[in-house]
């Protein structure tokens, strides 16, 4: 192994040899403190430890990195206390994800480090969010995302380095090809000669380079660094390596030939940076000993900390209240009375509520496909490239989780987002970013995700089952988003304002076929509706309809259309979290409940606040609480279909069981 110390100085060859030593002396610690039971997983970087090490040394200690499970060196580089990665690793309170999280499944906005997820590919386009932040402000910074020769194979990849590519932003993309995707050779994983081959396709420049000399990998990277901030574009680096454990330690190394660890332990990135050092005549034998000793006594030492530290104390409140940020912004539903108002369609009101938001928050992004010039499918935002710019107002790649992914990436440096699916059907592609990244992220590791998700959802258009469907349950499942789902201009306004002032992901619902049909007084002014209150339509003493979104108008219709009955309607407005007291209030005041929702029956929402009702309030009711929902089948293309399909059509009869009970 040739190594080019450039104009590196012998103290820093020295900096450089700690640097690499450290991580691997922690390792095979953590070896034996397996075998010996006292911790319960371990993957292994023995082997690789250049990659990280050369690739943090290279980078600006504030500049974000995105590393995997086999990075220790990105974390010991850093300069990260060993005690509290050991609390870490242990699943403690004291550990950076207060003993939510296992191993390197965290992060820390402290040492610019962004934790990984176990589904691997979405790392990469969160690299793209920080790099677009770092554009945005022109700052001379990069960001650097790892991954495998398995996670090329993912649709992720292709994502993150196409929207890096198409935006010209300055990202470094590190592949570690270590040979194995856990037991999957390369050979079964791609079929192109060498995975930097890929970058020509994505229009960027790649090297393929020798991942076991630390010596190359730092100077690469530099070289690397200089050119993105230089040309404000991205970079594509595959180092090769090998891996000399297991996937995981249980995981074993049966299926990997012997012969490649023979071949391998010849080019052990460790020792060989040391056996050069001596023969130059930068390190003795005696010094390298008694480096080692004193990592061995420091070891020790940080561990006996760890050892000592409290385990963990299981306090449901502490648990609830992490999974949401705190949001501080005031509400302002006094508009409605103190300012003037002007007659708006749903989807005028939508569009003030994001240009006078995009007015208040200089650092708020518009990302999705077609807004720019076009305006988005619905128009929405018509006219906000000639008044915010293309760099706020960026039409997208198509690409869902990559721009998932680069939102979550622009909160790392503080600024909110708002993207547009253009259909909320099409959020399947970025299920896996929101459902995982977005939403648990403050959970894990204090996090924020400031960033709102338009819906363009719902039926009665003729669409078919590809751009009609309603999905909003899907996401009220899932802790740590927050669904809001309005049904008149006002609160469309409001509540859009509200989620892009609020901390947390927000899942916005927006029923398309309202966008036009539905009109009412918005105040002019800014303002904001609280996210988790209810509205109630009006009061009534006969029956209690719970809905939201184009449910409000149905049952609006149906009392209009019966005025014998006293019908009293609740709008629930957000899905996410749920506002249980003014539910409880509209059973109290009926005691008879209907919940109506446009989707399907099975899985829907309304079996969820029905549970909730018999659990709660069940000493009120004087019926049975029955729903009302769409068929469970996909909603049909054909308007006859589709009308019988929708909850709508059973409204009448649900209502007659519900009321002669």
């Amino acid at each position: 192994m040739q190594f080019d110390r450039k104009q590196l100085s012998n103290e820093e060859l020295i900096r450089f040899y700690r640097s690499i030593l450290w991580p691997r002396m922690i390792e095979e610690k953590m070896l034996v403190l397996l075998r010996q039971g006292k911790i319960s997983k371990w993957f292994s970087g023995i082997g690789q430890e250049a990659i990280a090490v050369g690739a943090t040394l290279a980078l600006d200690t504030d500049e974000w990195i995105m590393p995997l499970h086999r990075n220790l060196g990105v974390f010991t580089t850093r300069d990260m206390p060993l005690s509290k990665l050991f609390m870490q690793w242990q699943g403690l309170p004291s550990g950076y994800s207060k003993g939510r999280e296992r191993s390197f499944h965290f992060g820390t906005r402290e040492h610019h480090i962004c934790g990984m997820i176990s589904h691997l590919g979405p790392q990469l386009a969160i690299a793209d969010g920080v790099a677009l932040a770092h554009k945005l402000r022109q700052e001379d910074k990069v960001s650097l995302a790892f991954t495998g020769d398995g996670g090329t194979s993912e649709g992720d990849f292709h994502e993150a380095l196409n929207v890096a590519a198409v935006w010209d932003l300055p990202v470094i993309f590190i592949i570690e090809n270590n040979g194995y995707g856990l037991s999957t050779p390369v050979n079964e994983q791609y079929r192109c000669e060498s995975l930097v081959d890929k970058a020509k396709g994505y229009g960027m420049e790649g090297i393929r380079i020798d991942g076991n000399n630390l010596l190359t990998v730092y100077d690469t990277i530099k070289g690397v660094r200089d050119y993105c901030i230089r040309e404000q574009k991205p970079y594509l680096i595959e180092c090769m390596t090998f891996r000399m454990r297991g996937h995981e330690e249980a995981s074993g190394t049966k299926y990997v030939p012997g012969h490649l660890f023979e071949e391998w332990e010849e080019k052990d990135p460790v020792k060989n940076y040391q056996r050069w050092l001596i023969e130059q005549g930068v390190l003795t034998e005696m010094k390298v000993a008694e480096i080692r000793q004193s990592f061995k006594d420091a070891i020790e030492s940080e561990l006996a900390i760890g050892f000592q530290a409290a385990g963990v104390f299981a306090e449901e409140s502490v648990e609830l209240e992490d999974v949401y940020a705190k949001a501080s912004f005031p509400v302002q539903e006094s508009a409605f009375s103190v300012g003037e108002n002007s007659e708006l369609r749903m989807i005028d009101a939508i569009k003030q509520g994001l240009e006078q938001s995009m007015e208040k928050h200089s650092n708020l992004v518009l990302m999705g496909q077609d807004i720019a010039e076009y305006g988005g499918a619905f128009k929405i935002t018509e006219g906000f490239v000639q008044q915010f710019g293309k760099e706020r107002v960026r039409n997208t790649p198509l690409c869902e989780s990559a721009i998932v992914g680069t939102a979550l990436g622009l909160s790392l440096e503080g600024f909110k987002s708002m993207m547009e699916m253009q259909f909320a059907d099409f959020v399947t592609v970025g299920f896996n970013q929101i459902v995982n990244n977005l939403a648990k992220i403050h959970y894990r590791w204090g996090q924020t995700a400031d960033v709102v998700i338009r819906m363009p959802t719902g039926g009665g258009v003729g669409a078919g089952p590809f751009h009609s469907q309603s999905n909003e349950a899907w996401f009220v499942h899932t802790p740590g988003l927050k669904v809001v789902y309005p049904s008149t201009p006002a609160d469309a306004k409001g509540l859009l304002i509200a989620a892009i002032n609020d901390p947390n992901p927000v899942m916005f619902f927006e029923h398309k076929a309202l966008y036009r049909s539905v009109s009412g007084p918005v105040p002019n002014e800014y303002y904001s509706i609280e996210i988790g209150k209810a509205r109630i339509v009006q009061e009534g003493d006969d029956v209690s309809i719970i809905t939201y979104g184009s449910g409000v108008h149905w049952a609006m219709e149906y009392a209009k259309l019966n005025p014998n009955l006293s019908i009293d309607i609740l709008d629930l407005r957000t899905l996410l979290p749920l506002d249980y007291d003014a539910i409880r209030d509209a059973v109290k005041r009926t005691g008879r409940v209907l919940i109506l929702h446009e989707d399907t029956l099975t899985g829907g929402i309304g079996g969820e606040i029905s549970a909730w009702i018999g659990q709660h309030c069940f000493e009120y009711l004087d019926a049975p609480v029955m729903r009302c929902a769409s068929m469970d089948t996909p909603i049909p293309f054909s308007i006859e279909l589709e009308q019988q399909f929708m909850a709508k059509s059973r409204l009448g009869a649900t209502m007659d069981a519900l009321l002669s009970y």
